[in-house]
């Protein structure tokens, strides 16, 4: 018996599959594909003893700095390595999409979905000493973890993160910003953060934990932030002062991140898991989400709009998703570009020596288990001309 019979894949799942151009086999062979564990740059001098502690070789990916691969039985999470923080677990894919951002040490980056938080750790350790970080997520208790993740790999100095709906987040980086004038002299300004917080504050906190992943008020708020942020010294005014629509070519992001919520059908560990779940979850999670659930390509969209406003003239943006579908990718893409023509989608230049292939719109990028020996992922970049460039264009 081989291994599609054995894990009998229904019948539309395979139809799905076929419709995608995606080859069932990913699925059941993906106890052949490898763990891939992140490096903490520094390191370097521990691999042998690493090696030594998990029992078997960390075999060095020559197409992406500091990232390994172990067989995928070998568990991490209890050893010194990983709970000194000299290791953290990330897809290869995933880090290809973080390299495609080109990040150099004094950029100001943004992560508009960023937990559970090993892409923001990646960008945090491209940075070095220079730049900041900004973490946004709509889960708080997903956030959370993501902060405890910061603390532990020493990444916290120079990040925030907010508790924010991804399509309407507006904070631009505080270092870029100019100081206002009428701000009341009064008012608290924000000194060092710490985990202590005032009862009523920390009531108000498990209340909202209780009822919703946003804040009750729907407004963003900032949960955690490094000293070096630029967040220390602000009053509550200039923090979350609004911006004009222009004003972003100018006070934006350097770079943004937006790996978008999907339908994780091209995470292959978790389609396995449907056999315990039962297959009717999968046909509610990604089979119906994928062909009737507008609200969801809708959300990736914003994402995608929103990620882009938020960005720097001649900023760079990626757009990832775990998905392997065209509605969730290619489709998004093909969309955004039609109706932003300050928008250019451009060739990602590290790639040349990454194991993947062509997306159906040219210059984007697909990582399966197949091509790639990791979990699916759809890459796109994008650069934001400069206004009058963009009107050329459209001339």
């Amino acid at each position: 018996m081989d291994e599609t019979s054995k894990l009998q894949l229904p019948e539309n799942f395979l139809k799905f599959l076929e419709a995608n151009g995606i080859d069932p086999s990913i699925y059941t062979n993906g106890d052949s594909v490898p763990r891939y564990v992140r490096l903490k740059p520094g390191f370097e001098d521990a691999v042998k003893e690493i090696q030594s502690e998990i029992n078997c070789k960390l075999e060095k990916l020559n197409w992406l700095a500091g990232f390994y691969s172990i067989p995928p039985h070998v568990q991490i999470s209890r050893t010194k390595a990983y709970q000194q923080g000299m290791i953290y677990g990330i897809d290869a894919a995933s880090g290809a999409a973080v390299s495609a951002l080109a990040i150099s040490p004094g950029d100001h980056v943004l992560d508009l979905c960023a937990a559970p938080g090993a892409k923001l750790c990646m960008m945090l350790d491209l940075l070095g000493d220079k730049g900041t970080a900004t973490g946004v997520d709509v889960a708080r208790h997903r956030l959370a973890a993501c902060r405890t993740m910061l603390l532990k790999y020493g990444l916290g100095e120079r990040s925030r993160l907010f508790l924010a709906d991804g399509t309407t987040f507006s904070v631009p980086p505080t270092t870029t910003l100019p100081c206002e004038s009428n701000v009341d002299d009064h008012e608290d300004t924000f000194k060092q953060w710490t985990s202590r917080r005032p009862y009523k504050e920390r009531k108000q906190e498990a209340k909202a934990r209780k009822n919703s992943v946003l804040p009750q008020n729907g407004q963003t708020e900032l949960i955690f932030y490094g000293q070096g942020s630029g967040v220390i010294g602000l009053k509550k005014k200039q923090l979350y002062r609004s911006l004009d629509q222009n004003d972003y070519a100018y006070c934006g992001y350097d770079k943004v991140l937006v790996d978008a919520e999907c339908t994780h059908d091209g995470s292959i560990k978790h389609i396995q898991k449907f056999e315990q779940w039962g297959w009717t979850t999968l046909e509610r999670r990604v089979l119906d989400a994928e062909r009737t659930d507008i609200n969801l390509t809708s959300l990736q969209l914003n994402l995608l709009r929103n990620g882009f406003r938020l960005l720097k003239e001649a900023g760079t943006l990626v757009y990832s998703t775990c998905s392997l579908t065209h509605a969730q990718n290619e489709d998004v893409v093909d969309q955004f570009l039609a109706e932003n023509s300050s928008a250019e989608l451009q060739e990602i230049e590290t790639a040349k020596d990454w194991p993947c292939r062509s997306g159906r719109t040219p210059k984007t990028l697909r990582f399966d288990p197949s091509t790639s020996a990791t979990s699916g992922l759809f890459v796109a970049k994008f650069k934001k001309l400069p206004l009058k460039e963009a009107e050329k264009i459209v001339l």
